[in-house]
């Protein structure tokens, strides 16, 4: 609908769809400014969190994190228990939402780092700007585009800024830039990070209100190394470990950071409606990946965020590594209150299906992952088209009960595990066994055969590059029987 009332405005003006949404740019952004409040498609503000985990919200069952924000969020849209990202680590994560690809079609295995060690993995040094991205798209098509906070898409010597991915304003970390250097100097920065990136969002909203406007928003937070506030952490001060001890617990640490995200987000998004711009703005909030694991060494004090009922952690390929919170907005349009179960939605679906609810063509020769499911965002539940793949070619760290194998598919009920060598099998009944602990392949060989198939096809279309020793290893130190103890 959306789409049509835009294709008529412009054609009224003397605008092909063509001209007015394609790839020249100026004409369709001189069409979408000069767009009323009812003709023009929705902004878009797009919230991704930092290693949250999918239990770690109120709303996701959480039973002591407070997130009355988040959680009013929820009532308002629609809340999905069943989307997935496409890699259990941030870089990888964040390429799908920009490119609608999976990111090892651009070898994009594991987090961006230095040149030496992404050479070593077989890893560019960041992702090309000559793929369309949404931010691309969208600007190209007359969107005002931004992004405030973390970017790790690429950075170090030579690596593009966030501006050469379509992007008109945006002030990042983990990137090229120096920006909120001063604010840095802070020993707190960490933690009030989310609230300064809000105030970025809103200069700029403001600045925009008259045009369609993309934001994303991409929290450092709760990624380690958290160090809230004393007075976040005050709601959780029962959770302290004793009252002559001189440190504060994990849990204390990990749930004062998210209940001070929630409240940072609560008012970013109460002024989006003192601006009068919450009632045709699409707000999405999701995460990168699962929740960090305790073993990691700047976690160590903190790494206690949940996957809920789910096993894995970040890096891992288990429910808990990939499947993660999305809450969707759009008064109006996306059905309040409403919590979806059965629909499955990945993170590539992103780009088509914001493309399509703004009437913005996709490049034919972009060849999408993922599909337009705009029309469950708008209120129709359904099966999706296309299976999920993933692959991680690295260890997985913590306990073993997380350490999974290097591929995996999801394709209607079912979700394959396996390694390239076919060891590893493992076959689960998500909606039945969503906690992944019975592995019914040795049942259903001929469901194990076929999904097998797709997965190897799929993992043939892809670049060749190294693969750790240790990935798709579930070792433990077992005691021998002739072992001296």
């Amino acid at each position: 609908m959306r789409r049509r009332q835009l294709l008529r405005t412009l054609a009224g003006a003397g605008l092909g769809a063509a001209a007015a949404l394609g790839g020249a740019g100026a004409t369709g952004r001189a069409a979408l400014a000069a767009g009323t409040a009812t003709d023009r498609p929705p902004n878009v503000l797009f919230i991704l969190c930092d290693d949250l985990g999918w239990g770690d919200l109120h709303c996701y069952g959480h039973a002591q994190i407070k997130t009355p924000n988040l959680d009013r969020l929820a009532r308002q849209g629609m809340l999905f228990t069943q989307f997935y990202v496409n890699s259990a680590v941030c870089s990888p994560s964040r390429t799908a939402f920009m490119t609608g690809q999976y990111p090892a079609r651009h070898r994009i295995h594991g987090h961006l780092a230095g040149h030496a060690l992404n050479a070593s993995r077989g890893m560019p040094d960041w992702l090309d700007p000559a793929v369309p991205t949404l931010t691309h798209l969208l600007q190209q098509a007359g969107y005002a585009t931004a992004h405030f906070g973390k970017w790790h898409l690429g950075s170090g010597p030579g690596a593009p800024d966030p501006g050469a991915y379509g992007i008109d304003d945006h002030r990042t970390l983990v990137s090229n830039a120096t920006d909120f250097a001063e604010a840095q100097k802070d020993e707190y920065f960490w933690a009030k990070s989310t609230g300064l990136f809000a105030d970025e969002a809103l200069r700029f909203i403001e600045a925009n209100k008259g045009r369609p406007w993309y934001v994303n928003l991409w929290t450092l937070v709760p990624h380690a190394t958290l160090h809230p506030t004393d007075d976040d952490m005050k709601p959780y001060q029962r959770l302290a470990p004793g009252a002559n001890l001189p440190y504060k617990g994990a849990l204390q640490i990990y749930y004062g950071t998210i209940t001070a995200l929630d409240r940072d987000l609560g008012r970013l998004l109460e002024r989006l409606e003192a601006l009068g711009q919450a009632e045709n703005t699409l707000v999405l909030f999701s995460s990168d990946n699962g929740p960090e694991d305790i073993h990691i060494r700047n976690a160590t004090h903190s790494g206690v965020g949940t996957p809920g009922p789910f096993r894995g952690r970040k890096r891992s390929l288990y429910e808990g590594g990939v499947r993660m919170p999305f809450i969707v907005r759009w008064p109006g349009h996306v059905p309040a209150g409403r919590i979806e179960t059965e629909a499955v939605l990945t993170a590539v679906d992103v780009l088509p299906t914001l493309c399509a609810l703004a009437g913005v063509p996709v490049p034919a020769q972009h060849n999408l992952d993922g599909e337009d499911v705009s029309d469950i965002l708008l209120g129709k539940s359904r099966s999706r088209t296309r299976p999920i793949f993933w692959q991680w070619r690295f260890r997985v760290f913590g306990y073993t009960i997380h350490q999974s194998p290097m591929l995996a598919v999801r394709d209607g009920k079912w979700k394959l595990l396996m390694n390239p060598d076919r060891s590893r099998m493992e076959l689960y009944d998500i909606p039945a066994d969503p906690s992944e602990v019975d592995n019914r392949a040795s049942e259903h060989p001929e469901v194990v055969d076929r999904l097998a198939k797709q997965l190897m096809a799929w993992q043939d279309t892809l670049p060749e590059g190294p693969v750790e020793a240790a990935a798709g290893k579930r070792d433990y130190a077992w005691p021998a029987p002739n072992q001296k103890p």
